[in-house]
């Protein structure tokens, strides 16, 4: 390997230009130096950051969002969301919900309790 982030990208040429999709890479290249491996891909202005199944973080430019969590009270799917401006933080914030990822807290796992900037 060359030593440069991991992710794999696929969108046509006229995705790739478009700020979404700029900002999903800033991000994605934010979470693979926390050691999570993603996925690019866009279209119809938004772009997909694809971490694992059952976490997708979506950006159209202004914004990341992922799903958190459910509450069962109104039965809806609860979106975390972070400014599209502060890749790195957002990273951090996704990381955590990565299991076994570098921000992964519980004993054993991850690197969050030896002081990283999880």
């Amino acid at each position: 390997m060359s030593g440069e982030p991991w992710h794999a990208q696929t969108a046509t040429p006229q995705d790739e230009h478009g700020i979404p999709y700029q900002d999903a890479e800033r991000l994605a290249d934010c979470l693979a130096e926390l050691g999570v491996p993603t996925t690019l891909h866009a279209g119809y202005g938004l772009a997909l950051v694809w971490v694992r199944v059952g976490l997708v973080v979506w950006c159209d430019g202004e914004k990341y969002w992922w799903r958190a969590g459910w509450d069962e009270g109104s039965r809806h799917v609860v979106y975390a969301w972070h400014p599209a401006t502060e890749p790195a933080r957002a990273a951090r914030r996704i990381a955590l919900r990565f299991p076994g990822g570098p921000c992964d807290d519980r004993p054993g796992r991850g690197a969050a309790q030896d002081g990283s900037a999880c």
